[in-house]
C-alpha cells in the first residue's frame, strides 16, 4: 500500500509539471499539437506567417501635365509630309515621306523657303532624321535602309542597314534612338546602326504604343504619338513618361481638313524652345511647354 501511494504521488507531480510547461508554451505563442510534428521540423510562429503577406504596390510618380504655348508661327510647305525635323546652324532640316515624294530638305524657317533638297528614289518612303557630327541620317519606312548625307551639300555618302521598320530618329550624343511604331525604342550605333539595347516606354505603368518622331534633349526624349495630338517626355534611362504635352488646337478647323497628323519636333538650344509641325501642315510653330 505504501508503494502504491508513492507511485500515485509521482504521477500527480508529473501531471502538475506538464501543465506548468504547457502554460509557458502557450504564453510565448508556441503551440505544439501531439503527433503533428516530427523531431527536427521547423517551428512556425505567428511572426513567420505574417511575413508572407503581399506588400502593397509601389506608388508611381505622377506624369506632369503640360500644354504648348505658341511663341510665333512660320510658313510651312503644304506638300511636305513631315517625318523628321532638325534645327542646326540657323536652318531647319526636314525629312519628308510618301512613295515618289520623299525628300531631304534644308529650309529657311522665317519664310518656309526650301533652300536645298535631295529627292529619294521613288521606291523609298522617307522617315526620321538625325544629325551626327556632319552627317544627316535619314530612315526609310520598310526598306531597312538609312541614307547618310553630308549636312552641307545634302549629297549621299553611304547607306546603312537595319532590321524592322524605321519611324522616328534622334541622336543623344552617344547613340541613335529609333522608334518603329511600337512602345519600344532601339538604341543603335551611329556608325553601323547595330542594335545596342532596347527601352520599353511606359506611362502610369502601361506601354505607350505608336511612338513616332523623336527629339533627344539632354537626358530626355520627346516623342510624337502617332494619330494623337500628344507629345510625351521620356526618361532616357528608365523609359518612364515624365510629362504629357497637349498639342491640340494648333490648326484652325479649315486647316485641319487639309492637313494630316501632328509629326515633327525639333529643339532650338539657343532659345530653349521647340519647333513643331505636322504632315502637310501650313505652319511651323515655335513653342515652349507650360503646366496645364
Amino acid at each position: 500500500m505504501r508503494e502504491a501511494a508513492k507511485r500515485a504521488q509521482h504521477r500527480s507531480s508529473g501531471l502538475l509539471w506538464a501543465g506548468m510547461i504547457a502554460a509557458v508554451l502557450i504564453a510565448v505563442g508556441v503551440v505544439v499539437a501531439p503527433g503533428l510534428r516530427n523531431a527536427g521540423e521547423e517551428t512556425v510562429s505567428p511572426v513567420d506567417l505574417g511575413a508572407a503577406e503581399v506588400s502593397p504596390a509601389p506608388v508611381l510618380p505622377q506624369v506632369e501635365q503640360l500644354r504648348v504655348h505658341v511663341i510665333r508661327k512660320y510658313p510651312h510647305a503644304t506638300d511636305a509630309f513631315t517625318q523628321g525635323l532638325i534645327w542646326h546652324g540657323g536652318v531647319m532640316y526636314e525629312s519628308t515621306g510618301q512613295y515618289g515624294k520623299s525628300e531631304l530638305r534644308r529650309v529657311r524657317l522665317k519664310d518656309g523657303n526650301v533652300l536645298a533638297r535631295r529627292k529619294l528614289d521613288p521606291g523609298f518612303f522617307g522617315e526620321g532624321l538625325a544629325l551626327v557630327d556632319q552627317r544627316l541620317i535619314q530612315l526609310t519606312w520598310r526598306s531597312g535602309i538609312a541614307f547618310v548625307s553630308d549636312v552641307v551639300t545634302l549629297q549621299e555618302r553611304e547607306t546603312l542597314r537595319y532590321a524592322g521598320e524605321g519611324w522616328g530618329l534622334c541622336y543623344d550624343g552617344t547613340s541613335l534612338v529609333m522608334s518603329n511604331g511600337s512602345s519600344t525604342l532601339d538604341f543603335r550605333d551611329p556608325e553601323s546602326m547595330a542594335l545596342i539595347r532596347k527601352l520599353n516606354v511606359t506611362k502610369d505603368g502601361l506601354p505607350v504604343d505608336e511612338l513616332n518622331e523623336l527629339e533627344c534633349v539632354g537626358r530626355e526624349i520627346y516623342a510624337n504619338v502617332w494619330r494623337h495630338d500628344e507629345i510625351v517626355r521620356i526618361d532616357r534611362a528608365t523609359g518612364r513618361v515624365t510629362g504629357s504635352i497637349d498639342a491640340s488646337g494648333l490648326l484652325t478647323r479649315i486647316e485641319s481638313r487639309r492637313a494630316d497628323v501632328l509629326n515633327g519636333i525639333a529643339y532650338k538650344p539657343d532659345t530653349k524652345t521647340f519647333l513643331i509641325t505636322g504632315k502637310l501642315w501650313p505652319q511651323v510653330f515655335e513653342v515652349d511647354f507650360e503646366p496645364r
